[in-house]
């Protein structure tokens, strides 16, 4: 029987991003101190679920990689409760970095920190409207913090406004977490229309998702040490959860590179009949000037979206969002290999919507399909992700990215922030069937223009190309894009729970 969620045990970036807190820093640290550390996390105030009016002006986030969980006392036995991308980490293994693309310029061994040289324990995510951030620091960071934690590196940030370092509005496409769990999904994979509500399982733990299933998380025996600070496991009578209301960060820095992107533009304009604005936004997806999707809006084309969420945000979506690519088979409206539909391609289970039982029994069959590249990427249901990044560096637009640079620049990009439940199933399918792999969709090739790395691939020595159908001629079709996003740092993280945080400062008490 599922219980309704208690927003006073979630930490507050799930449910609301803190967008309108302006300024953010991203503190990673090192326990030096396990006591003091605790003590500390004990008497912390983390910033919860519960909505507030008016809203508060500032915010504090934590969350901890598998080896700060361990420095804080977790057991063995309890730590084989999470998930093995968790446990092995996103720079754990060659094959991995692999699978997300990070190799070359962006392998682990390049990066700035995440790799085995400066993994962090733990990050603190301190948010704040504008002129707040160094006096709430200076707040929260009260002894024993000093004793505690040691700082390794601090991740600031910028803000551009709606818009990523490219110049496009970010954050148009997220999911709408069902947060009152009337959602009931068929576990048998048979979804008929994309829609925009997704299950609470998939970005917190302890909950159903998308499978009707609850995500194997770490559970503990009713009568272990300090067991009573936990709720009680649905799925799992007599266990204690420690993973409820918690949920998995994958955190990576991504540096792009602006003024290369728009130079580039500028050079496939001159050799096309497109103009600069139309080829960057064929890269991308969307519009530059207002972020609309470049494939057509149709109102009756989904279902389920905006039915639960704000009324702000019900409109946001709808205006964005209540569109597939249903009607663009050919990639005209739409390339096929855009970074947004590469990122999202909207297909439900059985893509097409068979209209009657021999037409939806033919295609649970594999036949009837009018256009058999959809059957590659469905469906997209179980692999959605919410995004919770920042800018960071100083802006710079698209006239002057075209203009000399006349000092070192200081690096600009994205602390790419994304939740979910399933690592594997979430981030890192996305990252390498979607992004990375150069047959998405039917191509041959590409990967994606904005985060591939042009590295070449077993039975593919170029992944540098792009293509641009068109409805009256011969397709367009760049070749040589430069990588545009190189990976300067990056690390999977858990963020607790409250209970979860207050069980963890208890952790050691009689050791």
């Amino acid at each position: 029987m599922t219980t309704a969620v208690d927003f006073s045990d979630v930490q507050g970036l799930v449910r609301f991003g803190f967008g309108k807190m302006t300024e953010a820093s991203y503190i990673l640290l090192k326990i030096r101190n396990p006591n003091a550390a605790r003590g500390w996390l004990g008497q912390a105030q983390f910033t919860t679920a519960v909505e507030m009016n008016p809203p508060p002006v500032t915010a504090m986030q934590i969350a901890f990689t598998p080896q700060g969980l361990r420095a804080l006392g977790v057991p063995s036995r309890t730590m084989s409760g999470f998930s093995d991308e968790f446990l092995q980490g996103m720079a754990g293994s060659s094959n991995r970095s692999q699978r997300l693309g990070d190799i070359g310029a962006s392998s682990p061994q390049q990066w700035n920190w995440g790799g085995s040289a400066k993994l962090p324990d733990a990050v603190l995510m301190l948010f704040a409207g504008p002129n707040l951030l160094d006096t709430w620091e200076q707040a929260v960071k009260v002894a024993p913090w000093q004793e505690g934690f040691e700082e390794i590196g601090r991740l600031d940030t910028e803000d551009h406004g709606e818009r990523e370092p490219f110049g496009f509005i970010d954050g148009l496409s997220q999911p709408i977490i069902d947060w009152t769990q009337s959602r009931n999904p068929s576990p048998n994979g048979d979804q008929l229309d994309y829609g925009n509500v997704v299950c609470l399982g998939e970005f917190l733990l302890g909950y159903k998702n998308e499978y009707g299933r609850y995500t194997d998380r770490p559970l503990l025996d009713a009568h272990e040490p300090f067991g009573t600070e936990l709720i009680d496991a649905e799925d799992h009578p007599g266990k204690k959860d420690l993973g409820k209301n918690g949920t998995y960060v994958v955190f990576r820095q991504l540096e792009q590179d602006v003024r290369g992107f728009w130079r580039f533009v500028e050079e496939s304009a001159k050799a096309t009949e497109i103009s600069s604005v139309e080829v960057a936004e064929a890269l991308v997806g969307r519009r530059l000037e207002n972020g609309k999707p470049l494939a057509t809006l149709r109102s009756n084309q989904i279902s389920g979206v905006g039915e639960i969420g704000s009324d702000s945000q019900r409109s946001r979506d709808k205006l964005m969002n209540q569109f597939t690519y249903g009607a663009d088979p050919d990639g005209t409206q739409c390339p096929l290999g855009a970074h947004v539909r590469r990122g999202n391609p909207r297909t439900p289970d059985l893509p097409g919507n068979p209209g009657n039982i021999l037409s939806h029994a033919l295609r649970l069959l594999g036949f009837g399909s009018k256009h058999p590249r959809e059957d590659l990427v469905a469906s997209v249901r179980f692999h959605r992700l919410l995004r919770r990044g920042r800018e960071y560096g100083p802006a710079l637009s698209p006239e002057a990215a075209l203009q000399p640079a006349v000092f070192s620049e200081p690096g600009r990009g994205l602390h790419f922030l994304a939740i979910g439940s399933n690592i594997e199933r979430q981030f890192e399918f996305v990252q390498n069937a979607w992004f990375v792999k150069t047959k998405f969709n039917g191509l041959t090739g590409e990967s994606d223009p904005l985060l591939g790395n042009r590295e070449p691939v077993k039975g593919c020595p170029f992944t540098d190309s792009f293509t641009i159908p068109h409805h009256d001629r011969v397709r367009s079709r760049l070749d040589g894009l430069p990588r545009f996003v190189t990976v300067r740092g990056g690390a999977y993280f858990f963020l607790p729970g409250i209970r979860a945080i207050k069980f963890l400062s208890k952790l050691g008490v009689h050791s």
